[in-house]
């Protein structure tokens, strides 16, 4: 009698099919991103030859090199860092205050606020009032301008109000009844209990702040408060690198230091998301779990 492999390690048509599909949407994926990393360190001839393809040609670091002789990178660089850090802490700190009041089934007006919050997520002033604010209250060229009006996102408050409503209602009677007030209940218990939700929408957040150019070019009219996709924008773009003096280029293409600019700014990200891949996923699932 002859054996049958079991029906898990048969390969049917549909397994073939979506293997083959997922392989090129995985080289979709790759190559851009290789190719940046490839151009970032192959040699100026090769560059103007059109000889890379996959393999550096003629492996150097002059780009990187270009990159760090001059200030206008690493300030850009820092910039972004220091806005991503702290636009995120805020952030967490006011989705975190907002969503435990909207959480709270005896909250009075609850539904009306749900409904005044949803609203914005399809009606809102437009660029032109929010500029008007934001000039009244003196906050261009700084931070705040990019950080204040946007300190809630109304998905990710959403998000975690529903992983409030999900957590055991026995955990904050027990509280009260130890005469825990609201605000102990909130940052000694709500809080550190919600820590992958936090670190879920915290994703969004980072990902939101850290490739932000619109706001920027908008509020900011200092050069030298630039964030990193900024300058980018003006490279690939309006090819700054010539005017500022960045490129030398007798000695080195632009394309390189355009391809090591955008390969330094997703350093970042590529460290940080496979960490957090998994409480991304997971705050895709809490958003529909409840309204």
């Amino acid at each position: 009698m002859v054996k049958r492999k079991p029906f898990q390690n048969r390969w049917t048509l549909f397994d073939m099919i979506l293997t083959l599909v997922l392989s090129i949407v995985a080289i979709v994926t790759v190559y851009p991103v290789l190719y940046i990393v490839v151009i970032s360190f192959s040699d100026t001839a090769s560059i103007v030859q059109n000889k890379v393809f996959l393999w550096p040609k003629g492996f150097n670091l002059d780009a990187y090199k270009e990159i760090l002789a001059s200030p206008k990178i690493p300030r850009a660089y820092m910039n972004t860092i220091l806005y991503t850090v702290v636009g995120t802490a805020i952030n967490l700190l006011m989705t975190a205050v907002a969503a435990y009041p909207l959480s709270r089934p005896g909250f009075f007006g609850r539904k009306y606020f749900m409904i005044a919050i949803v609203l914005t997520m399809f009606l809102n002033g437009g660029m032109i009032p929010t500029f008007l604010i934001v000039q009244k209250l003196h906050l261009i060229d700084s931070m705040w301008a990019l950080v204040i009006p946007n300190a809630i996102w109304t998905i990710e408050l959403l998000i975690l109000k529903s992983f409030y409503e999900a957590m055991s209602s026995s955990l904050r009677e027990s509280a009260v009844i130890d005469g825990a007030s609201e605000y102990r209940i909130l940052f000694s218990i709500i809080i550190p209990l919600s820590k992958p939700a936090l670190a879920s929408i915290g994703l969004f957040y980072f990902m939101g702040h850290w490739n932000s150019f619109f706001l920027p070019m908008i509020y900011l009219n200092d050069m030298k408060l630039y964030p990193l996709q900024v300058v980018l924008r003006d490279m690939l773009f309006f090819d700054m690198s010539k005017e500022s003096g960045l490129v030398d280029q007798a000695a080195l293409a632009p394309q390189a230091v355009k391809n090591a600019t955008i390969f330094i700014s997703m350093v970042p990200v590529l460290l940080i998301y496979p960490f957090a891949q998994r409480y991304f996923a997971k705050g895709i699932m809490l958003g529909s779990e409840k309204g």
